[in-house]
């Protein structure tokens, strides 16, 4: 895959506590996964990738917007994937809400400072 967008370093702290959330069994990874914890009222914060298909936007928004789930999108799926120990993955969730609430705050720092993802309550 060749992804000409900006691509993270392990100096970008959302990437690295996402990587703390995984091993703290936080993070909930993968369509389908993320998917069941949003119906189950487990998810705390959805993150989805930039070159997720419009289909998965479309679902996890409208279903996240529904159940009141704040939802990320601003990193690629391979740097999202690089993070966890994946290849890539276009949809993750967290399932912890201290853990979330700490990803958000992160998140919107770095926005203010580096790009213009969004975070949507």
């Amino acid at each position: 895959m060749l992804y000409l967008g900006k691509q993270y370093t392990m100096s970008d702290n959302f990437l690295q506590f996402l990587s703390i959330s995984k091993k703290a069994g936080a993070l909930v990874a993968g369509y389908n996964k993320s998917e069941e914890a949003v119906k189950a009222n487990n998810a705390k914060l959805v993150i989805i990738a930039i070159e997720a298909s419009i289909n998965t936007k479309e679902k996890f928004n409208r279903i996240c917007q529904a159940k009141k789930i704040p939802l990320i999108e601003g990193y690629s799926k391979y740097d999202l994937g690089k993070f966890i120990g994946k290849e890539e993955i276009s949809v993750l969730t967290i399932i912890d809400y201290k853990i979330s609430e700490k990803l958000i705050t992160i998140y919107e720092e770095k926005k203010k400072n580096d790009f213009g993802g969004d975070v949507i309550v």
